[in-house]
């Protein structure tokens, strides 16, 4: 018996839990300089968290043109650029209606704000605000994203 359930660990459940996280991009949208730098965060429409606008991967689009077009969908956040490098990496755990987890390895990439629409795909389903990063930083549940608002 020791034998099979060695095999079952060591072939089908030690892999299963090892599994690579996967990927999303998300959109650290800022303005202002110094004392007045402040960055959008937006709510989460499962749990109403303070979290950054974020999403996956996007057929035909580079990782930082994806966290733009998350950006206007989730915030309204247009007439922007982003650096085409991560200033980071967060990870968190995606949870499914199931209950069930896996994690989730989020590229974070810079994104100066020019122009907020009053009208956006996601408006009805989110709460957006400006403010301060330490402010941001203390609102998030993940440590490396804290860490990341925090050196703003």
């Amino acid at each position: 018996m020791n034998k099979i359930l060695n095999t079952v660990w060591e072939d089908v459940v030690h892999p299963f839990l090892q599994r690579p996280k996967r990927l999303q991009v998300a959109a650290l949208c800022h303005r202002g300089k110094g004392d007045d730098k402040e960055v959008l965060m937006i709510t989460s429409r499962g749990t109403g968290r303070w979290i950054i606008p974020k999403g996956w991967p996007m057929r035909g689009l580079d990782d930082h043109e994806a966290a733009l077009q998350e950006a206007w969908e989730e915030a309204g956040v247009r007439k922007s650029a982003a650096k085409p490098d991560p200033i980071g990496t967060y990870t968190y755990d995606k949870v499914q209606e199931s209950g069930w987890s896996y994690p989730v390895e989020t590229l974070v990439y810079s994104v100066k704000v020019n122009d907020l629409a009053e009208t956006f795909p996601e408006m009805d389903e989110r709460d957006r605000k400006w403010m301060a990063p330490q402010e941001a930083a203390n609102l998030v549940h993940e440590e490396e994203l804290k860490a990341i608002l925090k050196q703003l």
